[in-house]
């Protein structure tokens, strides 16, 4: 029975990763193609880093995914953690507030920019950055839930509270290393659509990456398709970065504040 579980559970596996994959290289292909498809090259993507707007546009992208993740982090962490360890009678009202940016549409939030944001943060583009929390919420608490869910949490606070660690330095040594992979998600899921939103940047008038993209690819097909691989690429390559670059770091404090 054990054996005829874990056939099924490759196949699902094998069966969702080619749903994601031939999809992803049959794009790689067609972005290769050039002379009317009649040769293979690098000449779409050659054609993406000569256009204006490239690096200024990606720049923006980029500033405003790493405020949006760290935005996401510093709001999201501690509240969940609160729920797992004493605020039970609040978690179906914040679950039902993560939740309403699912139901109510994107145009409602970009309407309701100019009376809810003070003028200051309405004249720069890191507006986009809180809204971007917003939407983002639905899917960054889930996977920080589940990763608290998984975890002996009261157990590992008051241990460490009775080593002589504050609640700062529980929450930042011994509960975001332990749910790291629930934290890599919360940042994959912020970043990547902080890359990809397009709707809100085009509402505000913004000019983001997508925005770009909408605009220079008009007309030019396979380098449009050029442009949606560079940018699912770039969007790994910073998760990879947010993912990897920590970890160091973060055994380094943890062994000082365990000391």
């Amino acid at each position: 029975m054990k054996q005829k579980l874990n056939l099924s559970n490759r196949i699902v596996l094998l069966a969702g990763g080619a749903f994601f994959i031939f999809p992803m290289l049959a794009a790689f292909e067609f972005s290769l193609r050039t002379n009317e498809s009649k040769s293979y090259g690098f000449d779409n993507f050659r054609w993406i880093f000569e256009q204006d707007g490239f690096k200024s546009n990606l720049s923006v992208s980029f500033r405003l995914a790493l405020v949006t993740a760290i935005c996401v982090l510093v709001l999201m962490v501690p509240t969940v953690v609160y729920l797992h360890l004493g605020g039970a009678r609040w978690k179906r009202l914040v679950e039902f507030i993560c939740l309403v940016p699912l139901v109510v549409p994107v145009i409602s939030f970009a309407l309701g920019v100019g009376t809810a944001f003070p003028i200051f943060l309405q004249s720069t583009v890191y507006e986009l950055s809180f809204l971007y929390v917003i939407v983002s919420l639905p899917y960054t608490y889930r996977a920080l839930d589940v990763g608290l869910s998984s975890i002996p949490l009261l157990t590992l606070v008051e241990a460490s509270r009775a080593s002589g660690a504050s609640m700062r330095q529980t929450l930042m040594y011994v509960i975001i290393p332990t749910i790291r992979t629930a934290v890599n998600g919360a940042i994959f899921l912020a970043i990547a659509l902080s890359l990809g939103e397009f709707t809100l940047a085009v509402l505000l008038h913004w000019d983001t990456f997508p925005t770009w993209i909408a605009n220079v690819s008009q007309g030019h097909v396979l380098n449009a398709i050029a442009l949606s691989v560079l940018s699912l690429f770039g969007a790994w390559v910073v998760v990879m970065i947010f993912a990897l670059a920590p970890k160091s770091l973060r055994s380094n404090k943890i062994q000082e504040a365990t000391k």
